[in-house]
């Protein structure tokens, strides 16, 4: 048996058992572990690698739009969080709270942070004065702990990493412009970085985040059909800014209460790449997010003059690209070529005595296994070309995928087969009554994903009652 049909057998297939192969390609890509603290997960180097990628280009987006990185405490006071009744409630099952410290019961329990609208909030309140100093745009890197009864790495644990947004403005209309503008940035995050297209609208009122008045979101689709929230981002009106007293003289010099936002994406997004893209072979990385680009291998190591060929290649390419060299003599080049598409790395180039006589290397793509020979002299213009290639042909098989699994129902028997036949986006005209929304979420398992902002009337009638409908709605079963 080959080394290559050997380290196959090591994952679950895609097809039988999703879940498990997600947790299979977490493990053998050193992605991340389990750990002693249940709940919990260890997030290994090279899965990362792939969140400081992603907090970059991310980061370097919001400061272009003005966004200033600040940072607050991970202990919030429960008085605090009792302040917005809608916000605790929503919250209040998976909060964790510590109640003694130095050997001694606290006077107030301190909540560990499932979010900071609370404890930012209060800092502004003290911050603000006047119109002037309008508006601030505060983003913070951090990680906030949520008790999850269930754990899958990335998706969903107790404590994650993320980043969260919040804003306050002078009025409604610039509260309004940067919730949508936050989104906005989201998807180019994940259709431009992350290769992953997603749609966009807004959450329905059951839907929406505990406190706001509005929830927009972006939503991915995995490889089985499933939706997966990917990033919101959220306008809260004055729900915060009235109970935790956020005034501001305003340009009439008469006080008035700010306007807030709020917004995150987390280190969901590495589960987004894995069950977007992922395949039998394991984890398959668009190159922008990819810690390494390029993975060169030699073939031969043992024949004279190999090693020295390749390394100079190597030390050639790592000036433009993120460039891996695997020269280790113990491991047969069949076992370097399975490590290499486990991680997901775009491009692997191979360099054997042959190519050095020829003045050549082989390229070898993840996303299609093409095979490339290239002239040395033309290497870095084609690595750069098919770079581009791989980005775009991973977004186009995922939109492809989800053009595929988008279907429409105009009755709920036609929602069931639909969404049990061909799992996936279903778009259906919906009444606005949650007790519709109640339903088909009962019987179906799929809930409302959002309702897109380019709407279409695919129907007059409730998918779910037959009463008069005015709102397209997206719906899928969800991670």
């Amino acid at each position: 048996m080959s080394d290559n049909e050997n380290y196959v057998k090591e994952i679950t297939n895609i097809d039988e058992d999703f879940a498990k192969w997600y947790t299979d390609i977490v493990r053998k890509a050193e992605l991340a572990d389990y750990t002693e603290t249940k709940g919990c997960i260890a997030i290994r180097p090279y899965g990362y690698a792939i969140w400081e990628n992603i907090q970059n280009y991310a980061d370097k987006l919001f400061k272009q739009s003005g966004v200033q990185n600040a940072y607050f405490p991970v202990l919030i006071p429960e008085s605090l969080l009792q302040k917005e009744k809608d916000h605790v409630e929503g919250f209040a099952p998976e909060v964790a709270w510590v109640t003694e410290a130095g050997g001694e019961k606290l006077d107030e329990k301190l909540c560990i942070r499932p979010t900071s609208e609370t404890i930012i909030t209060t800092m502004y309140s003290k911050w603000l004065s006047s119109w002037r100093d309008l508006p601030f745009v505060y983003n913070q890197w951090c990680s906030v702990l949520r008790w999850e009864k269930e754990t899958r790495p990335f998706l969903r644990s107790r404590e994650f990493l993320w980043q969260e947004g919040h804003t306050i403005h002078e009025t409604e209309e610039e509260a309004k412009k940067r919730t949508l503008q936050m989104l906005e940035i989201y998807v180019k995050v994940a259709e431009e970085f992350l290769s992953i297209p997603v749609l966009t609208g807004i959450k329905t009122e059951t839907e929406k985040f505990a406190g706001a008045e509005e929830t927009y979101t972006i939503e991915a689709m995995t490889y089985d059909g499933k939706a997966l929230q990917s990033g919101t981002s959220h306008y809260f009106g004055q729900n915060f800014t009235k109970p935790f007293d956020v005034k501001f003289q305003n340009r009439e010099g008469k006080l008035e209460y700010a306007y807030q936002t709020s917004w995150g994406i987390s280190t969901r997004l590495i589960g987004a790449i894995i069950m977007a893209h992922g395949d039998n072979r394991g984890l398959k990385l668009p190159p922008k997010v990819a810690p390494i680009q390029v993975e060169v291998i030699p073939i031969a190591l043992h024949k004279d003059g190999v090693e020295e060929s390749v390394s100079k290649i190597y030390e050639r390419i790592k000036t433009k690209f993120r460039v891996e060299a695997d020269f280790r003599k113990e491991v047969s080049p069949g076992a370097k070529f399975n490590e290499c598409e486990m991680r997901g790395i775009p491009l692997r180039l191979e360099m054997g005595p042959r190519d050095i006589e020829n003045n050549q290397c082989v390229l070898v793509r993840r996303d299609t296994f093409e095979k490339i020979t290239v002239k040395l002299e033309d290497l870095e213009q084609t690595i750069e070309e098919l770079l581009e290639e791989i980005q775009i042909n991973m977004f186009n098989e995922c939109k492809k995928r989800m053009n595929a699994k988008t279907t429409e129902a105009h009755n709920l028997e036609e929602f069931e087969h639909n969404i049990n036949s061909n799992q996936g986006f279903i778009k259906a005209m919906w009444c606005g009554n949650k007790e519709c929304e109640a339903k088909i979420k009962e019987l179906t398992s799929a809930k409302s994903r959002c309702m897109p902002f380019v709407q279409e009337k695919i129907d007059t009638k409730c998918v779910c009652c037959g009463k008069e409908a005015e709102k397209l709605v997206i719906w899928g079963r969800q991670y």
